[in-house]
């Protein structure tokens, strides 16, 4: 019966003994799974944060882009205006002086009809004086409008290049 009761004890701490060494087991195996999880959410974390910094320096990198291209329009339609002010007050000089000179040549036409000698040398001269004035002003049309569409094309100029530049940049985008 000696035997047969230390048999019996044993067995309890044989179980108790296998018991310790599968928890024992158990938390290992749950702890190297808890190990690797928390390196996989690290490893996750830092691939997430590259991610996000990438993205936030792209973005940046384009509002910056924006800015810039922002400033360039600007400054095109600055350009586009100070050419077409300029040319405007060109226009307007050559106008005036075009006036002045019509002016001018009425008055002389009008003095030599003061002293005229006949009725005939005073029609001959309001007929050169119509004809010349027609003449001037048909010439002078003609050069005004040539320089406003000069004027027009320079000061559209920036704002087409500008524009050029959009389709070339934004456009492959789209």
């Amino acid at each position: 019966m000696s035997g047969s009761k230390a048999k019996a004890v044993e067995a309890p701490a044989m179980i108790e003994d296998q018991t310790a060494q599968a928890t024992a087991k158990g938390f290992d195996a749950t702890m190297s799974g808890l190990k690797d999880g928390m390196a996989r959410a690290a490893s996750g974390f830092a691939d997430t944060q590259a991610k996000v910094k990438e993205g936030m320096e792209k973005a940046m990198k384009t509002a910056e882009e924006f800015v810039a291209f922002g400033q360039g329009n600007f400054e095109a339609i600055v350009k586009s205006g100070q050419i077409w002010a300029a040319g405007v007050q060109d226009i307007g000089k050559q106008v005036a002086a075009n006036a002045q000179a019509s002016f001018d040549d009425t008055m002389s036409t009008f003095k030599a009809m003061s002293s005229a000698k006949s009725l005939k040398d005073a029609f001959d001269l309001q007929a050169s004086l119509a004809r010349s004035t027609l003449e001037k002003t048909l010439t002078e049309s003609g050069k005004l409008t040539d320089a406003s569409m000069k004027l027009t094309e320079q000061a559209l100029a920036p704002l087409t290049a500008r524009f050029s530049l959009a389709m070339e940049k934004f456009g492959k985008a789209v």
